[in-house]
């Protein structure tokens, strides 16, 4: 008999469109999602639904895990791409991604990944978990950097994606935002879900989303910037980004949530040039704390500060001072 993914529908998510929620659980193109609901792959509640359908708290939605091999992209194939290895075993290999690496294959995006950089490193990695996404249990942002883990073996990959889905990791970021935030450390819990006007983006003002958490602690601050660690209590697309545009905070040169638009209104020339150059969101995994999959063991994994945020903050401290 076939294995099928079973996933059902919290009140949160009542109301979501069949297809937005396949493309959020699934993190598959439209493209590739359009073709599954339109051949009758997807039940709910047992029966072939529309796209259109609209989901309701209890039901049970059903995909047949044969039916997520991406027809549009294929085998993965192997890429040279250099890696920073923070720590490897049998059963996991912790690397710390640079910012502008994408992290598997997608619509668009078919070679030059982080997975087409592991399995060309580790072949055998090609047949962990996900056809599309090998090993990958958690993903980072293109344009931010830092410390991801990744299965080896498919007894890690179960036990590691059960750890992501409970929140049972440590998960701490390090941004450099605009303004100063509230307090200086806090916590801030909204819920989340796609901006209804434009699906490519977050937003914490929504009617019905999912639990977002994060915790903050500010480190630094100068004239209208500051340095802030960040816990992820839930790990929400874009959450942080979102978290810190709410508070009036965006992270700095963030194009989608406020953080570039922000540079124009920076006094010192010298600080707004810079900022203006930087090409990504100053946003970095840092630490990230876990259970060993095997041994049970805790660990800790810490990527250092890139250059491009060492360097901004150099700016700062040089242009502003600190505190």
């Amino acid at each position: 008999m076939a294995q099928r993914l079973v996933f059902k529908i919290e009140g949160a998510l009542s109301g979501t469109r069949l297809d937005v929620f396949l493309a959020q659980q699934l993190a598959l193109s439209r493209s590739l999602i359009a073709h599954l609901v339109a051949s009758a792959l997807v039940d709910v509640d047992g029966v072939p639904r529309k796209p259109s359908f609209r989901l309701k708290a209890g039901m049970v939605v059903e995909v047949p895990q044969e039916a997520l091999v991406p027809q549009e992209i294929g085998r993965i194939e192997p890429c040279d791409i250099p890696l920073e290895i923070l720590y490897e075993d049998d059963w996991i290999l912790v690397v710390n991604k640079p910012a502008g690496l994408v992290v598997h294959p997608g619509a668009g995006t078919r070679a030059g990944t982080l997975v087409n950089a592991l399995v060309a490193r580790y072949p055998d990695l090609a047949g962990v978990g996900s056809r599309e996404r090998p090993g990958i249990v958690h993903r980072l942002d293109k344009l931010t950097s830092g410390v991801m883990v990744v299965a080896r073996c498919e007894e890690s990959y179960r036990e590691l994606v059960e750890a992501f889905k409970v929140h049972r990791h440590t998960r701490i970021y390090t941004s450099i935002c605009h303004g100063h935030l509230p307090q200086p450390s806090g916590r801030i819990e909204t819920l989340m879900g796609r901006n209804p006007r434009e699906r490519t983006r977050m937003s914490a003002r929504v009617p019905k989303g999912r639990l977002a958490v994060t915790h903050w602690e500010v480190q630094r601050v100068w004239p209208g910037f500051s340095l802030v660690e960040l816990r992820l209590e839930t790990g929400r697309t874009h959450q942080i980004r979102v978290h810190l545009a709410e508070m009036a905070c965006p992270v700095v040169a963030d194009s989608v949530y406020g953080g570039r638009g922000r540079i124009r209104t920076i006094r010192d020339e010298v600080v707004r040039e810079r900022a203006g150059h930087l090409g990504r969101q100053m946003l970095h995994a840092s630490l990230l704390g876990m259970r060993h999959p095997a041994r049970g063991e805790l660990m800790e994994f810490h990527a250092p500060l890139p250059d491009d945020m060492a360097a901004f903050i150099a700016v700062l401290d040089e242009r502003l001072g600190g505190e």
